[in-house]
């Protein structure tokens, strides 16, 4: 029989590497099941700004979010939760970031810009106003086509 001949140097795993081996092994899995939160990342900022959400003209009354900072309304029945309805505008404190808007029926992303204003697409100007102010008008229950032109290119 002949002997064996090893090549421990180039396999062995040294204990400090396993560490980072295990720890990045963690965080991706633990960002599947949802532990460590992804978000967009918000600048890093003490200014809040004072930003009305009104979304009155939704008929029939429903419920909205903006996740992170409101209620949700996904964890339970609506009518016993915190959710915030329809029925009456809403004040929120919000930093300078992207933020998304979120009904049963329609969402859409919004930024708070720094110098505290909100700001959309374009194509939503037929549900959505309030552009360059301190206030973010939502005005339909879902979002219809509309005549204008897109926000995107339809070629990569």
């Amino acid at each position: 029989m002949s002997p064996m001949i090893s090549n421990k140097a180039s396999t062995q795993v040294t204990s400090p590497t396993r560490y980072v081996i295990l720890i990045a092994w963690c965080a991706a899995l633990s960002t599947l099941l949802g532990f460590i939160p992804v978000t967009e990342s918000r600048e890093t900022t003490s200014t809040t700004y004072a930003v009305t959400i009104d979304s009155t003209s939704i008929v029939p009354e429903s419920w909205w979010t903006v996740p992170g900072i409101t209620p949700s309304i996904w964890g339970s029945d609506p009518e016993s939760s915190d959710a915030y309805r329809t029925s009456k505008p809403r004040v929120l404190q919000l930093p300078p970031g992207r933020y998304k808007f979120i009904s049963f029926t329609f969402d859409f992303p919004f930024e708070i810009t720094q110098e505290g204003t909100v700001e959309f697409a374009p194509s939503l100007d037929q549900c959505v106003s309030g552009r360059g102010s301190k206030a973010l008008i939502v005005r339909c229950k879902r979002t219809y086509p509309h005549g204008g032109q897109p926000d995107y290119s339809f070629t990569p």
